[in-house]
Parts: C-alpha cells; sequence; structure tokens
C-alpha cells in the first residue's frame, strides 16, 4: 500500500515515468495498469488516455478524463477523502488521466456490495434491488451501512454521479474510496448509483459539514480551478446541488426519467 498523504502522492504521480505494466481487462476507455516513480517510491496507477476514451451523447463537453481529475478536486476541497489522488498529464499514449490505484494487498478484501441470496442478507445491510439469478432463484443486489460508504453517496449526489456501479468502490485500509467518475457532473440530473440504502433519511451531520466545506471551496477559488476542466454551467450545476443537499438535509431519492441503478451493478 502506498504511504504518504494524498497531496504528497499526487506530486508523485506528477513527476514519475509512467511504465505500462498491463491492460485492464473490460476497460471501455483503454485503461492501463502503469508503475509510476522511482523503484524506491514506485506506486501503481490506472492511467486513462484520452485519445481512447469512449465519447458518449450525454456528456458532450469536456472529456472523460478531465471529469475524472474534477471530480477528485471536489473531493478533497469538502474533506471527503473519497477520490484517490488524480491528475492530468501525459502519458504513453497521449495526454490523460492517471489516477492511484487502489486495491486489497493480500486476500480478498470484505464486499461493500455483494449479490447475495435474500436470506444470506447480512443484518444492517440495504437490499436496493431485486431480482433473479440465471437459474432462475430470488436474488438481491445490497449494500452495507459503513459511515464511509455513506459519505460516499453524499459525495455522487454533489457530483451528479451516474454510474456507482458496486464495483467502483474499494476499501484503503479503513477508508472507503470510489473510482471511474468519468461520467459524473453533468448539468441534468442522472444521478445512478446502488446506493439507495439511505434514500430520503436525514444526512449525517459530517456530511453535511463536508458539504458546507466544499461550498466554501466553490465561493473561494476552487470553482476557477474547475472552469478548466468543465463548462462554467456544469460548474454552477455543482454549486446549485451542494447548496439545494444543504437546504433540504436529506439523501436524494430516485426519480423518475432516468435509470436509479446503474448495469450491471457490480
Amino acid at each position: 500500500m502506498p504511504t504518504g498523504t494524498d497531496a504528497e502522492l499526487e506530486r508523485l504521480l506528477r513527476r514519475g515515468e509512467l511504465t505500462p505494466v498491463g491492460r485492464i481487462s473490460g476497460s471501455s476507455n483503454g485503461a492501463l495498469l502503469c508503475l509510476v516513480g522511482d523503484p524506491a517510491d514506485e506506486v501503481l496507477v490506472i492511467h486513462k488516455p484520452e485519445a481512447s476514451e469512449r465519447r458518449l451523447w450525454d456528456y458532450p463537453d469536456g472529456t472523460l478524463v478531465a471529469r475524472e481529475r474534477a471530480a477528485y478536486l471536489v473531493s478533497e476541497a469538502g474533506g471527503f477523502g473519497v477520490v484517490p489522488p488524480t491528475v492530468l498529464r501525459t502519458g504513453p499514449l497521449g495526454p490523460g488521466s492517471v489516477q492511484l490505484w487502489v486495491g486489497p494487498t493480500t486476500g480478498e478484501a470484505e464486499p461493500l456490495v455483494d449479490v447475495l441470496e435474500p436470506q444470506e442478507v447480512p443484518p444492517g445491510w440495504f437490499v436496493v434491488l431485486e431480482g433473479e439469478s440465471p437459474l432462475g432463484e430470488p436474488v438481491v443486489v445490497a449494500h452495507c451501512a459503513e459511515p464511509g460508504l455513506r459519505s460516499v453517496a453524499v459525495l455522487d449526489a454533489a457530483l451528479n454521479n451516474s454510474d456507482r456501479k458496486g464495483g467502483h468502490l474499494l476499501r484503503d485500509g479503513a477508508a472507503v474510496r470510489g473510482c471511474d467518475h468519468g461520467v459524473s457532473l453533468g448539468v441534468e440530473p442522472k444521478l445512478r448509483t446502488v446506493l439507495w440504502g439511505w434514500a430520503g433519511e436525514p444526512l449525517p451531520e459530517s456530511d453535511l459539514g463536508r458539504l458546507e466545506r466544499l461550498l466554501a471551496a466553490l465561493t473561494g477559488g476552487l470553482a476557477d480551478q474547475l472552469e478548466e476542466l468543465l463548462t462554467t454551467t456544469e460548474v454552477q450545476a455543482l454549486e446549485h446541488r451542494v447548496r439545494t443537499l444543504l437546504r433540504t438535509r436529506r439523501h436524494p431519492v430516485p426519480r423518475g426519467g432516468w435509470p436509479a441503478i446503474p448495469w450491471p451493478a457490480l
């Protein structure tokens, strides 16, 4: 596991030489697994080249890699600590994003989201989707109730994340991280997530504090940084969502006109 603060790791991601060691199978945007840094302090990272990213009809402004960087800046400004250090830089395949790789160092980490038989759902977990297995047996998608995961749900509401799959949620020691934010920060409401367990419930005071910190950052200079990555309208929409969350003081609920859960869910 890499050591150092996120700010120190961000500097390493910017200055170190990127050495590809593999391709991420199943990636729709040609993501590469790379080593960065000197042998004494090298870390694994995910490099997403801008040249190979898949353009989407509903994100016509800006690039997906720019949204990855913007999500990191928003997460850090609010003190969420959810998005791993992410920078924009030139790599082996040209300009793109570079994000710290997060994953278990040994063994399998306890899942945060899982597909289970109804009777196997652990106590305290939230069921967000019911369905059938390929054999026609009942299964559910459920997620745990950890406070760190709840903070991810709050950040996703601010980011307008339209693709929060269970596989994008990672344990990083005692913390919970989230990756893949390329389809976020749009203007129209498109929250699509597996983390609906707290829908309609009051926001925790700790997360309200993070939203207040984020709003202060947006009005104090962060908006200018984000406008180098997003459109002005998208930055204004972000501020509007943060203000709405602070006014309602509740988790959002699914709304019509847009699928509530991504597919596949994991």
